[in-house]
């Protein structure tokens, strides 16, 4: 007697929840592995949502006095520039498990953070009286972009990548830094490592910015997957300098010196049309159906990036855009093809950026 057929899938739930923001949108999200509770980075507030979307609890940032010009920030030092009242933009937004709080870095004061408590947001510090602690000037919410690697039974490392805005003496474009468990411990926001010759940091050559003053990178997003720590950038060509080229950068997540430092090109096309501006991207497994589809295995990592089309502008991307999917598998494999033609004398790592100097 033959089977019965399949059940038809049941239909999609037609109940949506919803978190009306005021005064202008979301910049960052994160939510609780465990919980399932919403945490939203905004202009001068960040919420916490219930996993139904309702507020639980907002903590205020801002507006605060503030200049882009005054480093130290004004609550270090008086500042020569006169002080105005600044939206404070939510830049950074990430979850610390292993100290039990959460990140939150924004706009003003040269990008300080505050620690909030998971259950009530109440701050926990905003240290800001170090220059480790100030970590970006840009002002925009995408120029920003990390992620926490955690080891076990040890304080969370903070690897950050953030535009420097042509102030590459006061901000390194990529660091490692630490997360002390006391937000008032000198090594909070420290950099892991860090001698005379090298350090836990990436910065973009003055000579870069001599010859191609509106050079920057941008970063996208940020993400760990098995042994490496890998961001998504936007930055501008030096060799087409009115163009963007988008890339994917990785290292090891172990390497303290970022010698491991290496990036790729990415993009996608589709009917003959380019797409290479990153506009967002999110690391997932792979599901049965996708894995089958694929030839990967099930939980296998993929990348999932949306890219706007073109190249030229960044600020404004134009509305045309790709959803498009990478395996780390093969990220991973074009990448070693390339470091090991480089070995070989047969190609190069393709880091004009740095102008031949060493990180």
């Amino acid at each position: 007697v033959g089977g019965a057929p399949p059940l038809p899938p049941p239909p999609l739930s037609a109940a949506r929840a919803s978190f009306p923001v005021p005064d202008g949108g979301l910049t960052h999200l994160a939510v609780h592995r465990e919980t399932g509770e919403v945490f939203a980075g905004a202009v001068n507030r960040v919420y916490k949502l219930a996993a139904n979307l309702s507020q639980l609890v907002v903590h205020g940032t801002g507006p605060v006095p503030d200049n882009a010009r005054c480093y130290p920030p004004p609550a270090v030092r008086p500042c020569q520039h006169p002080l105005a009242p600044a939206d404070n933009v939510n830049k950074l937004l990430l979850l610390d498990y292993a100290g039990g709080r959460l990140l939150a870095c924004g706009s003003v004061w040269q990008g300080v953070c505050r620690l909030l408590g998971l259950a009530d947001l109440a701050k926990l510090g905003e240290p800001h009286q170090r220059k480790e602690h100030y970590l970006s000037g840009g002002r925009a919410a995408d120029a920003m972009a990390g992620v926490l690697l955690e080891q076990p039974g040890q304080p969370s490392r903070l690897f950050l990548g953030t535009a420097v805005e042509g102030r590459s003496e006061y901000f390194p474009t990529l660091s490692s830094r630490r997360l002390a468990p006391d937000p008032a411990s000198p090594d909070m926001f420290s950099l892991v490592y860090q001698d005379e010759f090298v350090s836990s940091q990436v910065k973009v050559p003055s000579d870069t910015l001599a010859l191609h003053p509106a050079f920057d990178i941008y970063y996208v997003s940020a993400f760990v997957s098995g042994a490496f720590v890998y961001f998504l950038t936007l930055q501008l060509d030096t060799q087409q300098a009115r163009f963007f080229s988008s890339r994917i950068v990785r290292l090891c997540a172990r390497d303290a010196e970022f010698y491991s430092y290496v990036e790729f090109p990415l993009g996608c096309a589709h009917a003959g049309v380019e797409y290479r501006l990153v506009q967002a991207a999110r690391l997932a497994k792979a599901g049965p159906r996708l894995a089958r589809a694929l030839g990967l295995a099930d939980g296998q990592d993929v990348l999932y990036a949306a890219f706007a089309q073109g190249q030229k502008n960044r600020a404004a991307p134009p509305h045309q855009s790709l959803l498009c999917l990478f395996t780390l598998e093969e990220v991973n494999r074009h990448i070693q093809e390339r470091i090991q033609s480089c070995y070989r004398g047969e190609g190069h790592l393709s880091l004009p950026w740095l102008l031949n100097k060493e990180l």
